[in-house]
């Protein structure tokens, strides 16, 4: 065992999650580098360290750090060094070294008791003397308040934030209602909050625990798509996630923990025919947000239809387009409804149809802004009509809002600069892929349009729902209050796809034909997971890149599921093995969630609104920087840096983005993913490895999804049975979601009046 004392130098690294340090120590006029777990340290500070020296293949001799002590400075030289070191901000080594000259040994007793005398000084206002002072006691609280801290598990980053939030009250909270750390701050949910609060010795059965966990289901349950929750499931999950199997709610429980959260206006209960509804608060007025938008939207224009249909005539002279009933209807209804719902299938003639409507406002001499949820279904968009199409979130104008100033910056669309305030300058507004778009991305949409603007929504309703909350697209069309065409006639071109004529034979419940005469969808017998997975990897490696013109990447594994033998998790650490092998010239990083390496496809799987990227030109010389990256992003990693702790990504739209090691949980490999995750995405060819899986997931709606992904080739690797048992099982996860009696709701009420 080694002791050295001296003055942190530098903070060369600082992994905040956990507290690992690399800083040197000066001692003397010597420098020696130190590595070890500090709970909370500045540069300039005194120390005195024990632990073990160990030489360092790359960097040379260490001090491994087994414990320090953090001593105050004592002799002026060293309070000189501290105040002077940034640790004071607006205090630089030269005004450290006229404070201490003036007072001496006695600095500190002076700022703490007396700060007022630091005006004393040439270069002190008495204000910059109290901000001194300020910083000084902040400083010594915040060290104090990150060990209480640490003794909870808590890690260095999340301990800065709970400090920077509550400041001294955090003793107070900590034992008293450790749950309200759930509420206010962003990495924090109701799991280390229970944790903190066990050891804390809160009661199990204490009301803020019980209140907490009531919000901590409702915001789970969003997860999986839902808007609210009936009473007594929502009681029942939160029972069994407590682990207060005594049955401990009876009605007056009940009453008692509701009336409190809706009195602290954090829920709405809602009555209804099969009971109460609870709603976290902002996902019902989400919901209500929406509805009365799309009523103040729904303005309709007296235009003859005579008119409109000279016009659809004039338009199919000019290009030669032959519109059937359904799309000559759809054009009809854009003209004169304020909002408008188009829906149908693969081949139904969407793109035509929204082209036709496209040259219609043209003619009008209207501003039209198309966009789509994601930057695939964007771009396939833009290259569809030949107009600009963009992501909604581009469309909205991103602001990066910081997480910490709300939580919810998203969910209240606080992050982007199009609003009610500053809305959308446009006459026609085209949102396709519809079926993507959750209630919180549609009610930040629906700020930033004025009334009098046209809203066209385009989608598949017989797609799966959206990822985020909510089912605004079918929900819409169910509240039976909006202009709604369906488009049901499978175009000429389009039946010489057996891809699209499949994918209608599923939605109707036809059993496929898996013969292989087929061109571009194919069915590969393999009865055993082993040997699903090698043909899996012939397939993308060998045999698909070539008959579909495309590369290796573009390729795409689709799967019902994440977990399990053929799911999202171990097929990915499969294919990485086959399709982006260890080499000695691709660099690694491995973290708790796997192995990244240089060349592997990735993709993002949360919205960042903060994290910048940038396109590059010719030498790399960077031409467009921007903010954000999105849930669903895909792209190839480029370089991986070690030194430098990031590694850099290439997305599919030409966007470049530096990820510090401690966000790569943002990214998960991408060789397979979800047919959930894949919406909005089209791929030259997909693989469907289908073997077995949970009845909800293996269903008709996911197969007809993930088939309606591919636009050359479709290859199922498997077994006829998985295949015949998706179509007919019609039954889809049931989702609570209520736009469309919001939006009857203010139907009604309007006919009132």
């Amino acid at each position: 065992m080694s002791s050295l004392s001296g003055y942190v130098e530098r903070i060369v690294f600082r992994n905040a999650d956990n507290g690992y340090t690399v800083l040197t120590v000066a001692d003397h006029n010597d420098e020696t580098t130190c590595v070890g777990t500090f709970q909370y340290i500045g540069e300039g500070e005194y120390v005195e360290l024990e632990g073990d020296y160990i030489e360092h293949p790359t960097y040379g001799t260490q001090l491994s750090v087994r414990s320090y002590v953090i001593k105050e400075p004592e002799d002026e030289k060293a309070i000189v060094r501290y105040l002077g070191s940034g640790a004071i901000k607006g205090v630089g080594p030269a005004l450290a070294d006229r404070i201490v000259r003036h007072f001496k040994e006695d600095t500190f007793r002076i700022i703490e008791e007396e700060p007022e005398r630091l005006a004393q000084v040439k270069g002190i206002s008495k204000r910059m003397a109290a901000e001194i002072a300020d910083q000084l006691e902040e400083k010594k609280d915040m060290r104090k308040a990150m060990i209480f801290l640490q003794q909870f598990g808590i890690s260095m980053n999340l301990s800065v934030k709970i400090y920077k939030t509550y400041g001294q009250d955090v003793y107070q909270i900590i034992k008293k209602n450790p749950y309200k750390l759930a509420d206010d701050i962003e990495g924090v949910g109701f799991k280390i909050a229970d944790d903190i609060a066990m050891q804390a010795g809160i009661s199990e059965n204490s009301d803020f625990r019980i209140k907490s966990g009531i919000l901590y289901v409702l915001s789970q349950a969003s997860l999986n798509g839902h808007v609210y929750l009936p009473q007594q499931e929502l009681f029942l999950q939160t029972g069994q996630m407590l682990g207060l199997y005594g049955d401990p709610f009876d009605e007056e429980e009940i009453r008692q923990y509701l009336t409190d959260l809706v009195m602290q206006k954090k829920i709405v209960v809602k009555k209804a025919t099969e009971g109460n509804r609870v709603y976290a608060n902002m996902f019902y007025h989400a919901e209500l947000n929406i509805a009365a938008k799309l009523r103040e939207l729904d303005v309709r224009e007296q235009i003859p239809e005579r008119v409109i249909q000279q016009k659809i005539t004039k338009i199919q002279q000019d290009t030669g387009i032959i519109l059937d009933e359904h799309q000559k209807r759809a054009v009809i209804e854009a003209a004169a409804c304020g909002i408008l719902v188009i829906t149908g299938g693969p081949g139904t003639g969407k793109t035509t149809t929204i082209n036709t409507i496209i040259r219609y406002f043209e003619t009008q001499g209207k501003e039209i802004l198309l966009a789509a949820p994601t930057g695939r279904a964007a771009k396939r968009m833009a290259e569809a009509t030949g107009h600009e199409a963009q992501t909604i979130h581009r469309l909205l104008e991103i602001n990066g809002a910081p997480e910490e100033n709300d939580r919810n910056a998203e969910r209240l669309g606080i992050v982007f600069e199009r609003n009610e305030l500053n809305p959308l300058e446009c006459d026609v507004v085209i949102i396709d892929e519809m079926s993507m778009v959750d209630m919180f991305l549609m009610n930040s949409l629906l700020k930033a349009i004025m009334p009098g603007t046209k809203l066209i929504l385009v989608g598949d309703a017989d797609q799966l729902p959206s990822v985020g909350p909510g089912n605004v697209l079918k929900d819409i069309m169910n509240s039976h209050c909006y202009n709604t065409v369906m488009l049901t006639r499978i175009f000429r071109q389009a039946t010489q796809s057996d891809i699209v004529v499949n994918a209608h034979r599923i939605n109707h419940g036809e059993q496929l034909t898996l013969d292989n005469h087929s061109k571009d969808f194919l069915f590969i017998r393999r009865p055993e997971v082993n040997r699903i997975i090698n043909a899996t990897i012939t397939l993308v490696r060998e045999k698909l890149p070539g008959y579909v013109g495309a590369p290796m990447r573009e390729v795409q594994v689709l799967t019902p599921m994440r977990k399990g033998t053929l799911g999202v998790e171990r097929l990915n650490e499969i294919l990485q093995q086959y399709l982006n092998p260890k080499a000695p010239d691709k660099r690694e990083k491995e973290t708790p969630a796997g192995l990244f390496r240089e060349g592997d496809k990735v993709m993002q799987i949360k919205n960042n609104y903060q994290t910048a990227w940038e396109r590059r030109g010719y030498k790399g010389a960077v031409v467009e920087e921007g903010m954000g990256v999105f849930n669903g992003d895909m792209g190839i990693i480029r370089t991986i840096n070690t030194y430098g702790e990031n590694l850099e990504v290439e997305f599919e739209d030409g966007k470049f983005v530096t990820y510090p090691f401690s966000q790569l949980e943002e990214l998960e490999l991408a060789y397979a993913v979800t047919i959930h995750k894949s919406q909005g995405s089209e791929y030259p060819a997909v693989v469907m490895p289908l073997l077995s899986g949970p009845k909800m997931l293996m269903n008709r709606n996911l197969l007809y999804t993930g088939v309606t992904r591919a636009k050359k080739c479709v290859c199922i690797v498997g077994v006829e049975h998985a295949v015949r048992e998706m179509i007919e099982n019609e039954s889809e996860q049931k989702r609570y979601s209520s736009l469309d009696e919001r939006i009857r709701e203010l139907d009604n009420r309007e006919e009132l009046f």
